[in-house]
């Protein structure tokens, strides 16, 4: 392979399919670059979806700290920024777009099959430098955010919920300066494509129809081909991406994960989880908990977050409005769909959860009483489902009833009726075991791994990510991160500023 066919790290050249869209969707630009920059993580997973091997010595090591630091441009296909708008809270904020990110383009899989089906990835820099899209940011990221969404883009990938891949992380001692000086660090992110809501909002509230006719029509043929069959493509791509949009709600309901910033500008047109800002997974249930701390509202909250992307859906169906030749009648059917897809989703989750794959008469109430059990008790939501298989028949563990304490006389009726229900056709631990994971990435875990990140050891973050790649097991070299919080952890409460 010779340098006209080849880049770097043995990658053969990308190509950049939003070039065809025209000049209106990007801005050409290389990625600023950082000081002495040193790879920290690897995902082997997502490395081998590109056909990489992961780096195993230390001039290796250095090469691709290089190139996913944006230090090595590719003078033969230049990095994008695209330009997208979008909501945010429930409010038009304009022109937005990859403030801090650049595309370095579209690299074919060597196996689709384990790429969810695409025939190619698109490979990111998330905090490689200012864009014209970055209006009053730096265009960098911190070390701290950039490890939570290092770790938990494998975290949800391996709970089998559809997101965007982390390959590796790199730092630099380059300052930057956030609520205090921290080190900056960038993550390279991979997706069959990070095209989102807000890009069809800002052709839309632009007036420029002929771009978003362009992007309807690129997007399908990429992505949707049947779609162009259709009576009605723009009509049969929103009914896709409202499906889609609510499997993924229902997933990110089920293991109890709150995005905590879904703005239409953070929503994947694909149905993937995208952009992992103040996140946080749920400990002690409660419905209304928002990890974000702008959230004051609690609008993107556990119990709000099927409502907001719904929500968000209805911007897009108003972005598509000009190529749309459907009567408003029919928009809204499909719109009002979601709601039965959520549902759907939801109930097939939290039955399988609860050993009820198998449906039978009476289970959405027995599932319903759970969740309210889990609330009134404040009960620790992955341990509680995690448990729960192991009481099927015998004792209760004690663990399992120290959830309940403050409600035992509720929880003892409730689990008498559960017990019946699973000598009725149950699907077993076992089964159960299979879905409900022993390990997601808790707050105060996070937190533990980017404080001896910040001092130099990555050990800890490394043991966490290996971890989190095997959620389901009863691994005992992994019990450390099985366990609940600390009685005195705070719950995850973050900013967007970083």
């Amino acid at each position: 392979m010779d340098a006209r066919t080849q880049w770097a790290l043995g990658l053969a050249l990308p190509q950049q399919p939003m070039r065809a869209l025209g000049h209106e969707f990007y801005t050409e630009l290389a990625p600023q670059g950082v000081p002495q920059p040193t790879l920290r993580l690897v995902s082997d997973d997502a490395a081998r979806l590109l056909g990489l091997q992961p780096p195993r010595d230390a001039a290796a090591r250095a090469e691709w700290a290089e190139v996913f630091a944006g230090n090595r441009a590719d003078p033969d296909c230049p990095a994008l920024a695209t330009v997208y708008a979008g909501h945010q809270f429930g409010n038009w904020a304009g022109q937005l777009g990859d403030g801090r990110a650049h595309l370095l383009g579209s690299f074919a899989a060597p196996d689709a099959a384990q790429n969810a089906g695409h025939a190619d990835w698109d490979v990111q820099l998330k905090g490689s430098g200012r864009t014209p899209y970055a209006r009053f940011g730096d265009g960098r990221a911190v070390l701290r955010s950039s490890l939570r969404e290092f770790l938990c883009s494998e975290a949800m990938w391996h709970l089998g919920i559809p997101t965007t891949r982390a390959l590796c992380l790199v730092d630099s001692p380059l300052a930057v300066q956030r609520e205090r000086v921290e080190r900056a660090a960038i993550v390279t992110r991979l997706a069959p494509s990070f095209v989102r809501v807000g890009h069809f909002e800002h052709f839309a509230h632009s007036g420029q129809h002929d771009a978003l006719r362009r992007l309807l029509q690129w997007w399908i043929a990429r992505f949707e081909p049947d779609c162009a069959d259709a009576d009605d493509p723009a009509l049969a791509l929103l009914q896709r991406v409202v499906q889609r949009s609510a499997e993924l709600v229902a997933a990110w309901q089920a293991v109890g994960f709150v995005h905590g910033v879904l703005n239409t500008d953070n929503l994947s047109m694909l149905g993937w989880t995208l952009d992992y800002g103040p996140f946080g997974f749920v400990d002690a249930f409660d419905p209304d908990y928002t990890p974000n701390t702008s959230d004051r509202d609690g609008r993107y909250s556990w119990r709000n977050q099927p409502a907001a992307v719904h929500w968000d859906l209805h911007a897009l169906a108003a972005a598509l409005r000009p190529l749309l030749d459907a009567d408003a009648a029919r928009v809204r059917a499909v719109l009002d769909g979601f709601g039965d897809a959520f549902e759907r989703a939801w109930r097939q989750r939290i039955a399988a959860r609860l050993g009820m794959a198998r449906p039978q008469p009476g289970d959405d109430a027995l599932a319903r009483a759970w969740i309210e059990l889990l609330h009134r008790a404040r009960a620790d939501w992955t341990l509680s489902f995690r448990l729960l298989a192991r009481a099927a028949e015998g004792p209760v563990p004690d663990a399992l009833r120290a959830q309940f304490a403050s409600c035992a006389p509720e929880f003892d009726a409730w689990l008498q009726r559960w017990r019946a229900r699973q000598h009725a056709g149950g699907d077993g631990p076992d089964a159960m075991d299979r879905v409900n994971p022993r390990i997601v990435l808790r707050h105060h875990l996070a937190q533990h791994a980017i404080a001896a990140a910040e001092s130099g050891d990555f050990a800890p973050a490394q043991a966490l990510l290996d971890a989190l790649r095997t959620p389901f097991a009863d691994n005992q070299a992994h019990a450390a991160f099985a366990a609940p919080p600390p009685a005195d952890a705070p719950p995850a409460a973050l900013s967007c500023s970083s």
